[in-house]
């Protein structure tokens, strides 16, 4: 892994860098992307940085000044990332050294960018419904925030259950996304996924497959859906397209027709451009 804080590329990423204080750490007070690299070429950087402001802006925090995250980017890939097939950026921006407690100080904010290598992902999962909901209605609702508590308790049951992605409701019981992932699945032939109304993460890989597969925003009852699904899967920035083979206790083809369609969509345009 190699990291770079606050324009300092650290020595030793793994040994204490940022403030006990810090905002980020204390409350979750922050907002991160997760970009995929591909030969140490970020893939869809400029959406990932658009999400990124968009989320500081929805927690109230000062907008990050994305040159100086472009220059944190270009720190950590510099020296042999080109040799990794896939690798993951994470940039995480948080309101900074803070008071103890939910209140905001007037620090200056926390900029993290670090790399490290990755497998790719498999080409099926299985998935596990859990039994807590998003809430569509709160307030850090659509944004990506630091604060992952629900998404570790939810994988964590997921994982329990021999699945490796929990899959959400919302609170009117609507089919809302994954720990890390939205989903799309099909009902006569049709590509569906939930809209953001439901309260899910506006995913870049979600809105590329829209884009490039289509796709139409229908938000149903989470059990309608495992009922009536012929196929689905999950998209996410390092699972690009994966097949659902099972859901709870239900076997889907996985890759069923559509999804296939939809991989070979992805990888053909991936492959076109790293600035979709």
């Amino acid at each position: 892994m190699r990291a770079w804080l606050n324009g300092d590329l650290l020595t030793d990423p793994s040994q204490g860098a940022v403030a006990v204080t810090d905002h980020g750490f204390t409350v979750g007070d922050g907002v991160f992307e997760a970009v995929k690299t591909l030969g140490g070429r970020p893939f869809a950087l400029t959406r990932h940085l658009a999400r990124l402001e968009r989320s500081a802006a929805g927690l109230g925090l000062p907008v990050p000044d994305l040159d100086d995250v472009r220059r944190g980017v270009e720190a950590v890939l510099a020296d042999g990332s080109d040799a990794d097939p896939v690798g993951r950026l994470r940039i995480t921006w948080t309101a900074g050294p803070a008071p103890m407690g939910s209140g905001r100080g007037d620090g200056t904010p926390t900029l993290v960018v670090a790399y490290s290598a990755i497998d790719a992902a498999a080409d099926a999962t299985t998935v596990v419904t859990v039994p807590w909901t998003r809430n569509e209605h709160g307030a850090t609702a659509g944004l990506k925030t630091t604060s992952y508590a629900d998404n570790v308790i939810a994988l964590a049951h997921a994982k329990a259950e021999g699945g490796s992605e929990a899959i959400f409701a919302n609170t009117a019981g609507n089919l809302c996304e994954g720990t890390g992932s939205n989903v799309f699945y099909v009902v006569d032939d049709e590509l569906r996924t939930p809209s953001l109304a439901v309260g899910c993460l506006a995913g870049i890989t979600r809105d590329l497959v829209i884009e490039w597969c289509g796709a139409r925003e229908v938000d149903e009852p989470l059990v309608e859906v495992q009922r009536s699904a012929s196929e689905a899967f999950l998209v996410s920035t390092t699972r690009d397209v994966q097949a659902i083979s099972r859901w709870d206790h239900r076997d889907l083809p996985a890759p069923g027709p559509v999804t296939q369609r939809c991989a070979e969509t992805w990888a053909a345009r991936e492959a076109e451009t790293m600035e979709p």
